[in-house]
Order: structure tokens, then sequence, then C-alpha cells
């Protein structure tokens, strides 16, 4: 088999992958607000918005106006900093730390659940090969 045919072979398994429940995909995501609230979560507090927008590869008027939904929804606040007034800090409210917590046992249980379809042997196949990518810059790909 070659290398192109896998790869269309590939395409068609992630389109399958993808395809299903596409609605609650789209919904759950949020168009990157639980990204968002991962993000800020991990950074413990006193975050700034274009940090945000370059760890997601996006604008900061994207940014923003995922942070306003987050604002208007209680789960962050933003401030300006006391230090350089030029710049705003973004913080989780508890709102904002609960989701976040929601979020992340909502991944560990589908992560745990599709390693049990594939089994012991599969799942650390998977995570060997997947962490190989990661360690492989997307320059490597092109």
């Amino acid at each position: 088999m070659s290398y192109e045919s896998l790869a269309h072979e590939f395409f068609q398994v992630m389109q399958q992958v993808h395809g299903r429940n596409t609605q609650k995909r789209v919904s759950d995501s949020m168009n990157g607000e639980n990204f968002v609230l991962s993000y800020i979560s991990q950074h413990e507090g006193d975050v700034i918005p274009s940090d945000i927008a370059n760890a997601m590869g996006t604008t900061s008027a994207r940014i923003a106006a995922v942070l306003n939904s987050l604002e208007k929804k209680g789960m962050v606040t933003r401030r300006i900093d006391e230090i350089d007034r030029r710049r705003i800090l973004v913080n989780l409210t508890d709102l904002g730390t609960e989701e976040v917590r929601i979020q992340d046992e909502l991944r560990l249980s589908y992560v745990i659940n599709m390693f049990k379809v594939l089994g012991e042997d599969d799942a650390k196949e998977y995570v060997r090969l997947t962490k190989k990518l990661a360690d492989n810059s997307l320059e490597d790909f092109m």
C-alpha cells in the first residue's frame, strides 16, 4: 500500500470520526470557549488576551468576542493591570473554574472510553504514535 492511498484512507476514517455527533461537538466547543477557559486555568490567572490569541492561533478580535461571551456567562472577569494600565488581565470566576473541572472530567471520560474500545495494547500504541507525531514540528510534514 502506498502512502498516498493510506492518506486517502486516513481522510475517510477521520471524516467518519468527525462526522459523528457534529451538532453536539459544535455546541460543546462554543466557538473556542472551552479552550480559552482551559488556557486561563492552566496559567492560573492574570492571563493577557493576546497570549490566548497566540496560543489559539487566532486574532485578538476573535478572543475579545469569546471573552465577551464568557464574561456575560459569569465565567471570567477582566480588569486593568494596576502596574501597566494598557494591559487587560483575565481571570476565571468560581463558575468558570467549575466549568473547566466539568469539561476536564468529560474529556477524561471520553478518552478512557476510547481506550477501552481499543484495548490496552492498541491504546498504548495510539499514544506512542500520537507522541511521535507531536514530537515533530509541522514543518517536518511539509
